[in-house]
């Protein structure tokens, strides 16, 4: 079995970067994120980027270092409230934005990694999201056509992973991370604890370990979004 393990985000990247590439990046707001990932993307130089992610994470962390640096040239993303460098860029024409419903987000993902080239769905019928896409009829009901997405690239978090890639994710990390882990025809996953095989309980892997091409043992900061205390 080939080597999985990297020694760090920087090797586990190399060779697989390039300009206009199409990348996942996990995660929820900034819970769950690769950030360790998303900084040797920023540090490889690679422009053009087309990032699917449900957010762009905030101004000076996540996904937001790649805004700053304007090394993403379009958006597949559900929330971007959280960005004022994102704001900025997209009302000024700097950045293309396809917007959508965050469940149809998770489904086309989904639908990327088992294969499925489209999917109906009644999320988004008669307002801007349907503009253009097929729409039936099935029992008295109108649905939107939604395809499935892939990438060239997944980045991905998980809490726990073995040196053969199986991942277990914990909570809201669990978020898009799954799904993203099989749609990428190449999958860098960042684990907080690297364990050998065999020391994850099998009925808690999320993540198997055939989808993901190279692993890495990071440290994370955590930082939150808008921290939120009460008042004594």
């Amino acid at each position: 079995m080939a080597n999985k393990v990297f020694s760090d985000a920087v090797a586990a990247l190399e060779g697989l970067t390039q300009d206009n590439m199409t990348v996942m990046a996990g995660g929820f707001g900034l819970c769950g994120i690769p950030e360790t990932l998303i900084l040797a993307l920023r540090d490889s130089g690679a422009k053009g980027l087309t990032v699917i992610s449900n957010n762009a994470g905030v101004d000076d962390w996540g996904l937001g270092l790649l805004l700053q640096t304007k090394q993403i040239k379009k958006m597949v993303s559900s929330y971007v409230g959280e960005n004022a460098t994102f704001e900025k860029q997209y009302l000024s024409g700097e950045l293309e934005l396809e917007f959508n419903p965050q469940g149809t987000l998770a489904e086309r993902i989904t639908a990327g990694g088992k294969g499925i080239p489209a999917f109906f769905t009644k999320t988004g019928v008669g307002t801007l999201i349907a503009e253009g896409k097929e729409e039936r009829e099935f029992e008295g009901e109108r649905y939107i056509m939604e395809t499935g997405l892939k990438a060239d690239l997944s980045i991905v978090r998980a809490w726990k992973g073995d040196t053969e890639g199986n991942l277990i994710y914990r909570k809201t990390a669990r978020n898009f991370n799954p799904m993203m882990a099989t749609a990428g025809k190449m999958c860098v996953a960042e684990v907080e604890h690297l364990v050998e095989p065999g020391e994850l309980d099998p009925d808690c892997i999320h993540t198997p370990g055939i989808f993901v091409d190279r692993i890495i043992e990071a440290k994370q900061e955590k930082r939150i979004e808008q921290r939120t205390v009460r008042e004594r």
